[in-house]
C-alpha cells in the first residue's frame, strides 16, 4: 500500500487510451525474475503482458489473444485487429522441471492438471513450436506479427530466437510443425 500511495501520489496518466501504445503483446513466464518493463525498457501503456508457467503458448493464451482481437476489433471500428506478439521465454526456468514424468504424473492424478503445453524442454524449439501453434490457430488473423526471444536471467541480455515475421510468412514456411496442446 506504501508503495501505491507513491505511485498515486505522482499519477498523471488516467486518459491513458486502452490500446496498448506499441500494439505489443508479450507472453512471458511468471519467474518474478522477468519483468518486460525491465528487460525491454517498456513504460505503462505501450504493451500488454500475458503471463504463465513458462511462457508458453497455450490454449488460453490463444483465446486471449484471439479474445483481444475481437476487442481491438470493435474498439477501432473494425480497423485494427492485428498485434505484435513477443514470445519471451527465460534461462533458468523452473517450468523445466514440468518436463519431468513423474512431477507431470503427480500433477495430473492429484489436481487433474496436464502441465505437459508448459514444459520447457528446449527453448528454441519450444519457441518455434509456440509460433506454430498460433500460426496454426483458428483465426488468429495473418497480419499479426510474432517473434521470439530468450532472456538470460544471469546477464541480462535478450536473444533472438525467431525475427519479427507475420503469421501468414511463418504459416507458408511452415514453421513450428505445430505440436498439438494436450486437451
Amino acid at each position: 500500500m506504501a508503495r501505491n500511495a507513491c505511485f498515486a501520489a505522482t499519477f498523471e496518466l488516467g486518459d491513458m487510451p486502452i490500446l496498448p501504445q506499441l500494439r505489443t503483446l508479450i507472453v512471458t513466464c511468471i519467474d518474478a525474475r522477468v519483468d518486460p518493463a525491465h528487460i525491454l525498457g517498456l513504460d505503462l501503456g505501450e504493451a500488454i503482458v500475458a503471463r504463465n508457467n513458462g511462457g508458453r503458448v497455450t490454449r488460453a493464451v490463444i483465446e486471449e489473444i484471439l479474445t483481444l482481437t475481437v476487442l481491438v476489433g470493435a474498439a477501432t471500428g473494425g480497423q485494427e485487429t492485428a498485434f505484435n506478439i513477443v514470445l519471451l521465454q527465460h534461462t533458468n526456468c523452473g517450468a523445466q522441471r514440468l518436463a519431468d514424468p513423474q512431477l507431470q504424473g503427480m500433477l495430473q492424478q492429484k489436481f487433474g492438471i496436464d502441465v505437459s503445453e508448459y514444459a520447457v524442454t528446449d527453448q528454441a524449439a519450444d519457441l518455434m513450436t509456440d509460433i506454430g501453434r498460433l500460426a496454426d490457430a483458428p483465426g488468429m488473423p495473418g497480419e499479426m506479427t510474432v517473434s521470439a526471444m530468450v532472456y538470460d536471467v544471469a546477464t541480462g541480455a535478450v536473444q533472438e530466437v525467431a525475427p519479427v515475421k507475420s503469421l501468414a510468412e511463418y504459416r507458408a514456411a511452415n514453421v513450428g510443425a505445430a505440436v498439438p496442446m494436450a486437451e
